[in-house]
């Protein structure tokens, strides 16, 4: 199926691994200009090589920002030119038992997880309006709506960000600018991957141990039963950043392989 994505330009906030860098890939692949982004000039540089071996022909560029630094996302702002497609990835999670969070992980938990998508869409979603075309998409989770409670500050964002992606959306009457949320369940990017292996050397036991137990104690609903891969959460947030998607607007899609138990 084409995609019509030819030609489009998009940004991924959080993109030189993990979810954001398969999204990244699969829409080179699509044939988009693609912009990447992560903290360091290294790591970034390093994954737009990675994408150009991957996709010869495809046009992939990068810049550095910490989104935890609003200083550095201003400048980003100023180097970024106009695009077609905005995926809010940037985030960080960190399992923390409640009483132990303090305030200022609450507070750099807003900064990475909302207000990245907050200050980017700010700066974009007028110039989609103005030239009547655009997809604003936010990687949100289940746990926006599933809270875990290991860490609790985490599922508070991802609620913000449905809250933020479905108020953006209301702005969109009668345009053809769209806005929405993907919802991923558990998967295994680089960091969850670090995170299963801890957990499993903490009660002795292998990765793939440790990982058929979180499913049966931590997420049992899971109709999957294993972790997505990357590439299952960007091939439909690719659809979503495409043309074809033109009548899905202000809302909030599952790719949680069944972890979130209800109808709608």
């Amino acid at each position: 199926m084409d995609l019509k994505l030819r030609g489009k330009t998009a940004f991924i906030s959080g993109s030189t691994q993990g979810i954001g860098f398969a999204i990244a890939q699969s829409l080179l692949k699509e044939g988009a200009n693609v912009i990447i982004n992560g903290r360091s000039e290294n790591k970034v540089a390093e994954a737009v090589q990675k994408l150009k071996e991957s996709s010869p022909s495809g046009n992939a560029s990068g810049f550095a920002a910490d989104f935890s630094k609003v200083e550095e996302v201003n400048a980003l702002l100023e180097q970024l030119p106009d695009i077609d497609i905005l995926i809010n990835n940037a985030g960080i999670f960190e399992p923390k038992q409640f009483t132990d969070i303090s305030d200022e992980e609450w507070f750099r938990f807003f900064e990475v997880n909302v207000l990245s998508g907050v200050r980017l869409s700010r700066h974009f979603f007028p110039k989609m309006l103005a030239k009547d075309w655009g997809r604003i998409i936010f990687i949100s989770s289940e746990s926006g709506v599933n809270i875990p409670e290991e860490m609790i500050h985490y599922g508070t964002t991802k609620t913000a960000q449905l809250a933020v992606s479905r108020g953006l959306a209301e702005l969109t009457k009668g345009t053809n600018v769209t806005v929405n949320t993907v919802m991923p369940g558990p998967t295994k990017s680089e960091g969850v991957a670090d995170f299963v292996k801890q957990l499993g050397e903490a009660n002795n036991m292998s990765a793939e141990q440790a990982e058929k137990d979180f499913f049966k104690n931590a997420r049992p609903t899971s109709l999957l039963q294993r972790f997505a891969s990357v590439e299952e959460i960007a091939n439909l947030v690719t659809y979503v950043a495409s043309p074809l998607s033109s009548g899905t607007n202000g809302s909030a899609l599952k790719v949680d392989g069944g972890v979130a138990k209800f109808i709608i």
